[in-house]
């Protein structure tokens, strides 16, 4: 019997039904559906109710800048009861901008140092101690670390400020007049201890996620223990790190009661970060909201308007700066 023959005469084998194909047949079943839609509809219910607080703000800003007197982004002064009303937020951007960036220089560093040491050097037992303390932190009420900061940051900063005033003083940055420590390095520091369990938890989580061969395979070339978190560890979780530094700046910015309890603010800025003055989006608006006029109210919101843009312009360039770097990230490795 010739085999070629029986070969060529065998039938071709069933087609195989490729991954796509299975999809699209399981997205017909009910649950399925269900599961889709109830996706779908939550990611445009989310998409509406952005436009929405976009729309509101929108309004009600308007509102208020059309009355103004000042310019809206450069006046040196926020008096919505004169006639005419004459308000700006210069002050209170830059506040908002330098504390951010004073929390985010101490606490980003710190953060990731400690999340490198509970899963790449703390023993198992000390780790899980660590890592619970530092949930515990996260749930702290802000309001909470604000009595904290008046109470008892505050009067520990003298110190500080004393020594940074002898030794760099000159500098102009860091000259201080005496007085209360409320200022914005208070209040930046404040804020990086308020956001550091955020990025903490998120960037451990973060580094346990890398792959047990790069690591292996890097000590096996010979590389230290430095040395495998720095060309491993670190390329891996680089954009979940940047995720959650992003995270803590939002808390950063858009924090209330701990500046507003911290903070002894001034419409206008100050040059040293050790003197009084200055001011927050979030702080001006909890202090002023209460009391505000109709007009008034209606010239905070032009303010949050601010803020939320400036969040949103945030997360954009955090999302653009993964993207950039999602051939090295965790996601595809």
């Amino acid at each position: 019997m010739d085999t070629s023959t029986q070969i060529t005469d065998a039938p071709p084998p069933a087609p195989q039904p490729t991954a796509d194909k299975r999809t699209a047949r399981g997205v017909t079943r009910p649950g399925d559906r269900i599961f889709l839609g109830l996706s779908r509809g939550s990611g445009i219910l989310l998409l509406v109710i952005m436009a929405a607080i976009a729309a509101f703000l929108t309004y009600r800003a308007s509102l208020a800048i059309s009355e103004d007197e000042g310019n809206f982004l450069t006046t040196f002064q926020w008096d919505t009861n004169a006639t005419p009303p004459v308000f700006g937020i210069a002050v209170l951007a830059f506040g908002t901008v330098v504390s951010s960036i004073i929390a985010m220089v101490i606490a980003v560093p710190i953060a990731v140092a400690i999340a490198l040491f509970l899963t790449h050097y703390a023993p198992r037992k000390l780790s899980g101690v660590i890592a619970y303390v530092i949930d515990l932190l996260a749930a702290v009420p802000s309001i909470v670390y604000g009595l904290w900061g008046a109470l008892i940051l505050v009067p520990q900063m003298n110190g500080l400020f004393g020594w940074l005033n002898n030794y760099l003083g000159w500098t102009g940055l860091f000259s201080w007049e005496g007085g209360p420590a409320r200022s914005m390095l208070t209040v930046g520091i404040l804020l990086a201890i308020m956001i550091l369990p955020i990025i903490t938890n998120v960037s451990r989580e973060v580094f346990r996620q890398v792959p047990q061969m790069h690591e292996e395979a890097a000590l096996a070339l010979g590389a230290t223990r430095w040395e495998v978190i720095r060309m491993a560890v670190i390329p891996f979780g680089r954009s979940g790190v940047i995720s959650a530094s992003m995270l803590g700046l939002g808390r950063a910015l858009g924090e209330t009661m701990a500046v507003a309890t911290v903070l002894s603010p001034t419409f206008d800025i100050q040059a040293s970060l050790l003197n009084p003055g200055g001011g927050t989006f979030a702080q001006n608006i909890a202090s002023k909201f209460g009391e505000a006029s109709v007009f008034g109210q209606d010239a905070l919101i032009a303010s949050g308007l601010v803020l939320f843009v400036i969040t949103l312009v945030v997360n954009g360039a955090a999302r653009a700066i993964i993207a950039r770097r999602k051939e090295y990230s965790g996601a595809n490795a």
